[in-house]
C-alpha cells in the first residue's frame, strides 16, 4: 500500500506545467531617462502604458493574453491623445502607430484557440520592444531640443534659410543679431613697409 501511494506522489510530481502557465521573463523596456521625466509627467496615457508594462517582466502567457486587450486599449488611449508640444513629431507617431499594431497582434492572439505559448512570449516581447522604442525616441527628442537650446547661432555668418527652420531651434538662433563693429588687425606687425 505505502510503496504504491509513493509512486503516484511521483508521478504526480513528475506531470510538467502546460507551457501557457510557466512564468516566461522577458527583457525590461527601456524607460524615459530620469532628466526627461519632467518633461512627459503631464502625458498620463505614457504613465499608465509604462507602469502596465511591469506586468510583463515575468508573466505566463496565459497573463498576457488576458491583458492583451487592456493593454491594446490604454495604447489606443495613447495614440488618440493629445501629445505634449514637444512630441508631435512624425517619427514618435509612427512609433507610437507601430506599438499599437504590435499590441493588436497580441490582444487577436486571444482570438486563436490552438496558440502557442513560444508565440505568445514572442509577440509579449515584440510590443515590448516597440514600447522601448517609444521611449527611445522620446529621449532622443529631448535631447535634441537640449542640445539646440544650449546653442547660439548668428545667421549672418554661415547664410541659413531662416524660413525652413523648425520652430524649437528657431529659439536659439540669433535672427536680427546687433551688427558689432570689425576691429582692422594688423596682419604683420613684424614687418616693417620698405620703401621702394
Amino acid at each position: 500500500m505505502l510503496s504504491c501511494q509513493k509512486n503516484q506522489e511521483q508521478q504526480k510530481v513528475k506531470k510538467p506545467k502546460p507551457l501557457m502557465r510557466v512564468i516566461h521573463a522577458h527583457t525590461a523596456t527601456e524607460n524615459v531617462l530620469p532628466m526627461y521625466l519632467k518633461e512627459v509627467k503631464d502625458w498620463k496615457e505614457l504613465q499608465a502604458i509604462d507602469s502596465f508594462f511591469v506586468k510583463f517582466r515575468k508573466i505566463t502567457p496565459n497573463e498576457a493574453l488576458s491583458n492583451a486587450v487592456e493593454l491594446k486599449d490604454l495604447i489606443k488611449q495613447l495614440n488618440d491623445s493629445v501629445k505634449p508640444a514637444n512630441f508631435k513629431a512624425p517619427s514618435l507617431t509612427a512609433r507610437i502607430n507601430i506599438l499599437f499594431n504590435e499590441a493588436l497582434r497580441l490582444a487577436d492572439l486571444t482570438e486563436i484557440g490552438a496558440i502557442k505559448a513560444q508565440e505568445v512570449n514572442t509577440q509579449v516581447d515584440k510590443t515590448m520592444a516597440a514600447f522601448s522604442n517609444v521611449n527611445t525616441k522620446v529621449n532622443t527628442i529631448m535631447a535634441k531640443i537640449k542640445f539646440e537650446n544650449e546653442i547660439d547661432i548668428d545667421v549672418s555668418f554661415i547664410g541659413l534659410d531662416t524660413t525652413r527652420i523648425e520652430q524649437v531651434p528657431k529659439k536659439s538662433i540669433i535672427l536680427n543679431p546687433k551688427k558689432k563693429p570689425v576691429k582692422k588687425k594688423r596682419i604683420y606687425k613684424g614687418i616693417k613697409m620698405r620703401k621702394q
